[in-house]
């Protein structure tokens, strides 16, 4: 026997919330970086704004459902600064190195 899911259940999880929003001279600099970062950590996100625009907003925005832990991702990347960033970079890089 089948079960359903109710279709309001689906529709929460697949709400998208804006996670990151600027409208600043960098934003779409800023929303690129932070998309890059979440899609590494296995969180789908998405790039609104025109590039064409620049005094439009830019936003970031992934699942609803996974909006804490979006959250927890940009935070942590924001505390550990432009360091750590260049750290896994670099392990980056050499990864890619080692399977050529």
């Amino acid at each position: 026997m089948a079960t359903s899911i109710p279709s309001e259940n689906l529709a929460d999880e697949q709400e998208m919330a804006t996670l990151f929003s600027s409208m600043n001279h960098d934003a779409e600099m800023e929303a690129m970086a932070l998309h890059g970062l979440l899609e590494a950590n296995g969180i789908e996100s998405f790039v609104v704004g025109p590039s064409t625009i620049p005094s439009v907003e830019f936003q970031v925005q992934v699942l609803r459902s996974r909006l804490e832990e979006a959250e927890k991702v940009m935070n942590d990347a924001r505390a550990a600064g432009t360091s750590a960033a260049e750290e896994a970079e670099a392990a980056q890089e050499a990864g890619n190195l080692a399977t050529e």
